[in-house]
C-alpha cells in the first residue's frame, strides 16, 4: 500500500495499534496558538506526562509569555522529544549594572531599566531535539542539525550538524558540505504531501540522487 502523509490538522497524529489515540504526542502548529510562536507543520512534541492541550506553549517555552517581546520560531518536520525546553530572551535579567535582580518586576509603578529583550530563537526545519535538551536564549539551529540528549545549546548550531554536551559543542557533520547544500536547495520539508510522500524512501535510505530526482522542478 502506498504510504500517504498523515493528516496535518491533527493534534495526536498517532494511532496505537490497538486504534487507540497516543496522547502523548501532538502536532505543535494545531496546539499553539500564540502570535510570538511560530510552528511549521508536521512538528511534533512527546511528553510522558503531556499537558492539556492550551499548555504546550508554556510547557515548552515556560518563561515566553503571550506579551514576551522576541520571536520563537519552529521550521516543519521538527521532532521534539520530552522535557524539551526552550529559554527565550524574554527569561533574561539585565547583568550590565551592579546585580541581576529585575526590581522593576516588583515596582508598582512598573519602572524598569532596561528595554525587552526582543532577540528570536529561531529553529529549521527537520530538527531532532533529544530528550532534556535545553536551547538557550537567541540561538539558531540550523536545517537538519541534531542536538543530544541533555544538551545545552548556548551558540548557533549550523545546518545538518550533531551536538551534544554542556554546553553543546560539535560532534560532527550529518552529511559533507555540497550534499548540504543541496539538501538546503531541495528543502524537501516545503513539497506538496504527496510528492514528499513518495520521497520518503529516499529520505530514510539517505538516497539523495533519489531525492533530487523526485524534486517537483526536476
Amino acid at each position: 500500500m502506498p504510504f500517504s502523509m498523515p493528516d496535518a490538522t491533527r493534534v495526536h497524529p498517532i494511532t496505537l495499534p490497538d486504534g487507540s489515540i497516543h496522547k502523548g504526542t501532538v502536532l505543535l502548529s494545531n496546539v499553539i496558538d500564540q502570535p510570538n510562536i511560530d510552528v511549521g507543520d508536521y512538528t511534533y512534541a512527546s511528553d510522558f506526562d503531556p499537558p492539556p492541550p492550551d499548555g504546550w506553549a508554556a510547557r515548552l517555552a515556560p518563561y515566553h509569555f503571550p506579551m514576551s517581546e522576541g520571536q520563537l520560531t519552529i521550521g516543519r518536520f521538527c521532532q521534539i522529544a520530552h522535557g524539551v525546553r526552550f529559554i527565550t530572551a524574554a527569561a533574561n535579567h539585565a547583568h550590565y549594572g551592579l546585580t541581576s535582580f529585575p526590581f522593576g518586576i516588583f515596582a508598582l509603578d512598573q519602572e524598569v531599566m532596561t528595554q525587552p529583550d526582543s532577540r528570536e530563537t529561531k529553529i529549521g526545519n527537520d530538527v531532532w531535539l533529544g530528550y532534556g535538551a535545553i536551547v538557550c536564549p537567541a540561538v539558531t539551529i540550523g536545517n537538519g542539525a541534531i542536538i543530544g540528549a541533555g544538551a545545552v545549546v548556548s551558540e548557533d548550531v549550523p545546518d545538518y550538524t550533531i551536538v551534544a554536551g554542556n554546553p553543546a559543542r560539535v560532534v560532527k557533520l550529518r552529511l559533507p558540505p555540497e550534499d548540504i547544500a543541496k539538501m538546503n536547495r531541495l528543502a524537501w520539508w516545503d513539497w506538496p504531501v504527496d510528492r514528499i510522500a513518495q520521497a520518503r524512501h529516499a529520505l530514510e535510505a539517505g538516497d539523495l540522487d533519489g531525492l533530487e530526482a523526485l524534486a517537483p522542478d526536476a
